[in-house]
């Protein structure tokens, strides 16, 4: 790419145009933090792959001039990256004391623990590098410690919200700093760069306070088994499910390992004093029906999950039927529909009554709604609003909204659009090139990648292997073998004649080749593998990833 012009850039490589994954950049000069660097969460459209991340290629090959990763927050799409990427930008990673402490695990595991710079940063902190000076502005989130960034730079101040609300009732930690909102907005804020989840909900998303009374109303209806699935990392919701289960004589039994890293790094920090000790869902096993609450991950549908396991019967511990009853303290993320509802109708046929929040009162939003909005943008008057976190659709919309509150330029960009925000008029100068990568085992590996690819295929194709027998004179010495991967349950299920069929193209296309070129090994593959793929093709009605095996005698 060209170079970078002297003045302040936006650059988002996740993020924008989609939830999750996010990764965002900001260069003065040339020079550049990065805030954020986290993950998604893959579904069955990728086999073998549970997480992937934007590529960080662009930044990595100017690590030298990255000054270091501010962490918002410690949700995984916020700092579920780091242990993956870090070793191809080693600069000084900065947190808040719960973000620090949930990285912190991820690290060890990575071994990168004794090698990271992990800076923990007080809430209200300061942070300088370079010509940035980052000011942590308390916002309330759906966890312990959420930070919008008042980004100070000689063209003026960009207000990164990060993930927000303005919760009245946070149960954990402080409100929304509103008084610093309203002195940065008579400061002047050059630019917000906010979160567009909610754009589409009218009003505001609700008090976490409302949510616990809710709770406890709702569980003393129950008198079998009750399980509660919600997001690990909302300790508000944690310690609102342990006081509606002391409301009604229930000990709360963590089911999923998740919680039980959350449920550490909270005690450790005192963030749920006075919340008796949850206990392992295997010592609840003999407990009464009546006498026991469990809180389980997998609101999302995720296979693995403790809730899942749940619902499908293979969970150790846990087990649900008749008279029991699933609450599902969270939202639908879009893309998950599919997940959640197959779950919930495995739970529905064991006799488990489903609770979500279209049939009560279980959860609130940890994002803006309208109301929230207009309110930020009314302390803070910005110049320009750069809509984030969202799909294109959501960004649009906030585009739309901001400039009806009186905003004097609303800028829609994506992942790899480059915008220069100043001094003079915002602009997008380019479109840097952005990827994937995928958690493959123990690799990373491209979103494009042929094992990706070749992956798929099988899942959608099927396979099939052929293997050719030649002679000393390049003449075939026997039959074509062909096996068949994903495309019958066995070989009983291929008719005599199909089979035939097949042996028949491979062989056929193999004598029709001259003698020169039997004697190309490279040659004789293609051609027996297109024949095979040909007559699969016919036989199946797909079109296989097909492999050739050539023995020559």
């Amino acid at each position: 790419m060209n170079d970078i012009p002297r003045g302040l850039v936006f650059l988002p490589l996740g993020g924008s145009g989609e939830i999750g994954m996010n990764l965002n950049l900001y260069g003065y000069d040339d020079q550049w933090i990065m805030v954020d660097l986290g993950v998604s969460f893959a579904d069955e459209s990728i086999p073998g792959v549970d997480v992937y991340m934007a590529d960080p290629a662009f930044i990595a090959a100017r690590r030298d001039k990255l000054l270091g990763i501010i962490l918002t927050h410690g949700h995984e799409d916020h700092l579920g990256a780091v242990a993956h990427l870090w070793p191809q930008l080693r600069v000084p990673v900065y947190a808040t004391a719960f973000a620090a402490a949930l990285l912190r695990p991820k690290l060890d595991e990575a071994r990168l623990l004794g090698q990271v710079d992990l800076r923990e940063v007080p809430v209200g902190g300061r942070i300088k590098l370079g010509p940035f000076t980052v000011d942590l502005v308390t916002v309330t989130h759906s966890l312990p410690e959420p930070n919008a960034l008042a980004i100070r730079t000689p063209a003026g101040i960009i207000l990164h919200t990060a993930d927000w609300k303005l919760d009245p009732g946070p149960l954990l930690g402080p409100t929304a700093d509103l008084e610093t909102m309203r002195r940065l907005g008579d400061e002047g804020v050059l630019a917000v760069v906010g979160d567009s989840t909610n754009v589409f909900v009218p009003g505001t998303s609700g008090s976490e306070a409302a949510v616990r009374k809710s709770l406890i109303e709702l569980l003393g209806r129950f008198t079998g088994r009750v399980a509660v699935a919600c997001f690990a990392s909302n300790v508000a919701r944690l310690s609102s499910i342990a006081a509606a289960a002391a409301a009604h004589g229930r000990r709360v039994a963590l089911a999923g390992r998740s919680l039980f890293k959350i449920d550490s790094a909270a005690r450790a920090l005192g963030l749920l004093d006075g919340v008796a000790p949850f206990i392992d869902d295997s010592d609840a096993e003999s407990m009464r029906p009546d006498r026991v609450l469990y809180v389980c991950t997998g609101s999302q549908g995720e296979p693995r999950a403790a809730l899942s396991r749940i619902a499908t019967g293979a969970h150790a511990h846990v087990k649900l039927g008749q008279g029991d009853a699933a609450i599902f303290s969270s939202r639908i993320i879009p893309g998950n529909e599919r997940a959640i509802y197959k779950m919930q109708n495995q739970l529905a046929r064991l006799g488990v009554e489903i609770v979500t929040e279209k049939d009560h009162f279980v959860h609130v939003s940890g994002h803006p709604a309208r109301g929230e909005i207009a309110e930020l943008y009314g302390l803070l008057r910005p110049k320009i609003v750069v809509p984030t976190h969202g799909e294109r659709r959501h960004l649009d919309e906030h585009a739309k909204y901001a400039s009806s509150l009186g905003i004097e330029r609303t800028i829609v960009v994506e992942n790899g659009d480059m915008l220069w925000l100043g001094p003079g008029n915002p602009e997008i100068l380019e479109k840097v090139p952005t990827g994937r990568l995928a958690v493959d085992g123990r690799r990373l590996v491209p979103m494009a990648s042929t094992a990706i690819k070749e992956r798929r295929r099988l899942a959608e194709e099927g396979g099939a292997v052929v293997t050719v027998v030649l002679d000393a004179n390049s003449d075939q010495a026997a039959d074509p073998q062909v096996s068949m991967l994903g495309l019958t349950d066995g070989i009983d299920e291929v008719s005599a004649q199909d089979r035939a069929n097949l042996v028949d193209a491979v062989s056929d296309a193999i004598d029709a080749m001259p003698a020169a070129a039997r004697r190309d090994d490279d040659k004789v593959r293609e051609v027996a593998r297109l024949a095979a793929r040909r007559a699969v093709g016919e036989s199946f009605g797909k079109r296989p990833m097909t492999q050739v095996h050539l023995v020559r005698l």
